[in-house]
């Protein structure tokens, strides 16, 4: 018999980032009736935890299918190999809603949606990444490339962006990008209220931890220069960097230069987590002086868990922290007021309890994961009861 119900088809460049960001999403679209499936390549065996690709999804009921989709590569065949994969998908599958999420996922997933017909699309903008925050004349020209594909990718006729910041909302509708009554801004892709939660407070030395991918834009190398300034101030405390990166990103901190910090005594390096709860538990405080984000979900965990959070005033980051009550945003690139924001809380407990209770007050307020998810569920209820006024075709020809 035929599968009656709606297809929802998701498509990332990573399955972890699905597994860690979307799997909440995929269960309440599967009890809202959709069936539900997934392409990605299949380039997780690298990361700690990993898992078979296909049976970890079918035993979930998630249909999963490996497409050539590189994540950061930029290799002109293997990008149209991309697209023509994805059409063929669209094709084969027939998708009610195609939900794009991540940079390469938008821009290639909606060129191949309009051309094969898909008739609602969702693209998730996790954030607007390094070439839209740097200003070299290569970023300049990338950047300029990106905006003409999205606009093209983004442009069916019934068709939802969502974004994770204000800020990346208002560039992508003044570049033309996205329409400002069909844009959504969502806390990220929410936080599970029930598995992050407060601790009791750690005893011994203050641990700050920087929880993220160690690459250069996420600010591990202020962070150790901060850490090596404290503790050469005779500061008692901890540093540990929370986090690996995938070996061919070539923005990846290398390991030799993490070995050496870690054999300097002057921050603990220790790798990819999979109980980030305990993490969070073990630590007083928690930084991220990262460039850009889209909305960061670690510091999100880190708010739910009723630690202080200590991070620049950036767009993302600035949105998982009430500055003053719930954590202190520093003016990005600022290493002096970083060391001396992370030496406040360092030494006054009774301010990094307060402040972790103000976290957690936010992020039952605004990060919970339910509230992600039922918002996502009526833009693909509003997609789906939009009116057919423009044809798919004469959309394809605008």
């Amino acid at each position: 018999m035929p599968n009656e119900r709606p297809v929802l088809l998701f498509v990332v460049n990573e399955p972890y980032f699905f597994v860690s960001h979307r799997l909440p999403l995929a269960a309440g679209a599967m009890a809202e009736g959709y069936d539900v499936h997934l392409a990605a390549p299949d380039n997780n065996v690298w990361a700690p935890g990993a898992f078979q690709t296909r049976p970890f999804f079918a035993d979930r009921g998630i249909t999963y299918h490996e497409i050539p989709l590189s994540p950061r590569g930029m290799r002109p065949l293997e990008e149209l190999a991309t697209i023509k994969s994805l059409y063929a998908l669209y094709r084969n599958v027939k998708p009610a809603v195609a939900h794009h999420v991540t940079a390469k996922a938008v821009l290639y997933g909606g060129v191949a949606a309009r051309l094969a017909r898909v008739p609602a699309v969702v693209s998730a903008f996790p954030g607007l990444g390094y070439y839209f925050a740097a200003s070299n004349p290569g970023a300049r020209l990338v950047r300029l490339a990106q905006v003409r594909g999205y606009r093209f990718a983004t442009g069916h006729p019934n068709s939802w962006v969502i974004v994770q910041n204000r800020h990346d909302a208002e560039t992508l509708r003044r570049l033309g990008v996205s329409d400002p009554e069909r844009t959504t801004v969502t806390r990220g892709s929410g936080v599970s209220l029930r598995d992050f939660r407060p601790a009791a407070w750690p005893e011994g030395p203050p641990l700050v931890v920087l929880p993220s991918r160690m690459v250069r834009e996420k600010g591990v190398s202020a962070f150790v220069d901060v850490a090596r300034r404290l503790k050469t101030s005779g500061i008692q405390a901890r540093f540990a960097l929370v986090g690996n990166a995938h070996p061919s990103d070539p923005r990846a901190i290398p390991e030799e230069t993490l070995r050496a910090w870690h054999a300097e005594g002057v921050v603990e390096c220790w790798g990819r987590r999979e109980d980030m709860p305990e993490v969070f538990a073990e630590a007083s405080v928690v930084c991220l002086p990262s460039n850009r984000e889209g909305m960061p979900k670690a510091l999100m965990e880190a708010a739910a868990c009723g630690r202080p959070i200590v991070t620049y005033d950036v767009p993302g980051c600035r949105e998982t922290v009430v500055d003053g009550s719930s954590g202190i945003l520093v003016v990005k690139g600022d290493l002096d007021a970083l060391a001396e924001s992370l030496g406040r809380l360092i030494q006054d407990r009774a301010l990094c309890r307060r402040m972790g209770e103000e976290g957690r007050r936010l992020a039952e307020n605004e990060f919970g994961v339910d509230r992600v998810v039922d918002r996502t569920l009526e833009i693909y209820r509003a997609l789906r009861s939009a009116p057919e006024t423009v044809s798919l075709l004469n959309g394809i020809n605008q």
